[in-house]
């Protein structure tokens, strides 16, 4: 009888840390964006809170091989827009998420824009499923935005290009 329920305890505790594991982190599915719309499925990204930060798992297909710049935008929506009176992917997600208005592009461990996440890795089957953590945020910051990943790398600066030069907008989801 005792075993019973030390067995019976030890599930329900299972059970309970699964429940604060799962209250602390959310899954945001990521999708194709283009000028024309929002596309299909690539995947998900997990974000769990850690005590350093927040925890970055990507499980995504379809990407070119390579690092890809990788941010929070202010709002959260992944539909496109127009840019220099061109239609282009995801504008409605706005800028770079950047509360404190500090309005410079320093990464993830920099005093810039609060939206600035550690790169993507993805690898040369077109899989980005390494994790990355995040330091400065707190999963609480990623709610009411979206997650964009760009078409180029991220160099940090604003120099030479404005916001690290990483090129178009190709993947987004929102966070509600």
């Amino acid at each position: 009888m005792k075993t019973r329920i030390f067995l019976l305890s030890l599930g329900v505790c299972v059970a309970a840390l699964s429940c604060v594991w799962a209250a602390e982190s959310m899954v945001v599915q990521m999708k194709q964006v283009s000028a024309e719309g929002v596309g299909q499925s690539i995947g998900t990204i997990t974000l769990s809170q850690t005590d350093d930060g927040v925890l970055i798992t990507p499980q995504l297909e379809g990407l070119t091989p390579g690092l890809h710049g990788f941010h929070v935008h202010q709002n959260a929506s992944c539909e496109p827009g127009e840019k220099e009176g061109k239609k282009a992917a995801a504008i409605a997600a706005g800028d770079h998420l950047d509360p404190a208005k500090a309005g410079k592009h320093e990464g993830p461990y920099g005093t810039g824009h609060l939206g600035d996440l550690p790169a993507l890795y993805v690898d040369a089957s077109g899989k980005a499923a390494l994790p990355v953590l995040a330091p400065h945020v707190k999963l609480a910051d990623f709610k009411g935005h979206a997650l964009m990943v760009h078409a180029g790398g991220d160099n940090y600066s604003d120099s030479p290009e404005k916001l690290g030069g990483g090129g178009a907008r190709i993947a987004c989801g929102t966070i509600q």
